[in-house]
């Protein structure tokens, strides 16, 4: 089965033509690098001068496709180029050759190459000055490593230099990847964060606001409607000036605006009288103790989102909210009654129980939400225990 050769490259292709047109050039005009007369020209006349040449120029169109090849066979026609009378092109594409050979070649040819020719050169130094004694056969050796060695040597330190840009460009290219990558991430959680503190701040409000219009809707009583709508008008703004808040962060670029403080421990009464004023009837147990700020908040928008869960879905009847400190932890545990409900009921979408699972995952905490029996009957717990030994480098915002 024949071998096809790979299609050689344009710039191969006037290479090569260019070379033969010199090399015909330089034959047309009787330049040869030595005389005929010399005793070692072997093939003495013009003629064949011109049987190196075509094979050298042939060769370079292999220069990029099969540089080995071409290398291979340049060899001989380098060598039958030096027992005629020579032409001066024959031996400048060889050069190329040479330098092509270490510089396109495989990763093992292009570090053998310049060791052998090195070896060669000094061969060629040392070897015919020990015979003829003379000090002009080192000039053997000079002219050897002029041909071989130092193109070898150049394509060397050339495919060295272009090995190191290509490996910088890869670091380069990874590193970008990485940083896009991480550029993900930052977007995605910050979003999540976003989406849990918009969630947390507003939700309980809109849940109030929902269920007593329902209630004033649905009942034909002044009074209730009346104090309905005071609720209402309660949530509303309270609900307008936190999202008001939360907007003013989120559209300043410059920074200059300082982000509200973020709420404590310290703020669950208010949170529980908040919520008695929405309708629950709610018990508040909580052991005061100096926890890391993270936890503080975590437990805070846990307990916010719990109550606000109760307000939307719990049967009538106590609201238990209990803090304390176990065994390194802060364990929140909040019960309502759970079963079916005759006031009205809120919709919910169950990003509530998501935010709050997220919370206490970033601080590599315990989180349920699930019924469970009592002696007072079927309620809904809500337990999370948030490690506070570790926790003061966390962030649950």
């Amino acid at each position: 089965m024949a071998v096809r050769l790979p299609r050689p490259r344009r710039f191969d292709v006037y290479v090569a033509l260019g070379g033969l047109l010199g090399g015909l050039l330089l034959w047309g005009v009787g330049l040869a690098t030595r005389p005929h007369t010399e005793a070692y020209v072997l093939l003495p006349g013009r003629w064949p001068v011109l049987l190196p040449l075509f094979v050298m120029a042939g060769c370079e169109l292999l220069r990029r496709t099969a540089p080995r090849t071409a290398l291979l066979i340049g060899t001989p026609a380098i060598v039958l180029d030096t027992v005629t009378q020579g032409n001066l092109v024959t031996i400048l594409m060889y050069t190329d050759l040479m330098y092509a050979a270490v510089l396109y070649g495989p990763p093992a040819s292009a570090h053998r190459i310049p060791r052998i020719t090195g070896l060669l050169s000094v061969a060629g130094a040392v070897v015919p000055f020990a015979v003829w004694r003379e000090p002009e056969a080192l000039l053997i050796g000079v002219v050897t490593g002029l041909v071989s060695f130092g193109p070898a040597a150049t394509g060397l330190i050339v495919r060295n230099h272009r090995d190191a840009a290509e490996a910088a460009r890869l670091r380069a290219a990874q590193t970008a990847l990485l940083a896009e990558m991480d550029r993900t991430q930052a977007v995605t959680a910050e979003r999540a964060r976003m989406a849990r503190e918009l969630h947390d701040m507003v939700a309980n409000h809109l849940s109030a606001i929902a269920i007593h219009s329902t209630a004033a809707l649905s009942l034909d009583d002044p009074k209730t409607s009346q104090d309905a709508l005071v609720v209402i008008r309660e949530n509303s703004v309270e609900g307008l000036a936190e999202m008001r808040r939360l907007i003013g962060i989120l559209r300043d670029s410059s920074g200059d605006v300082e982000p509200s403080a973020a709420p404590t421990l310290d703020g669950l009464g208010a949170l529980v009288d908040g919520a008695r004023t929405n309708g629950l009837d709610v018990t508040l147990d909580a052991e005061r103790s100096e926890v890391p700020a993270p936890v503080e908040l975590a437990a805070y928008r846990i307990v916010q989102e719990s109550l606000t869960n109760a307000l939307k879905h719990a049967a009538p009847g106590r609201v238990t909210v209990s803090l304390a400190r176990r065994d390194g932890s802060l364990v929140v545990s909040v019960t309502s009654p759970y079963g079916d409900r005759d006031a009205p009921r809120a919709p919910g979408s169950g990003a509530g129980l998501v935010g709050m699972r997220e919370r206490v995952a970033l601080l590599d905490g315990t989180f349920e939400a699930a019924p469970e029996d009592s002696p007072e009957g079927k309620i809904w717990v809500v337990r999370a225990t948030l490690p506070v030994s570790h926790s003061a480098e966390g962030d649950t915002a």
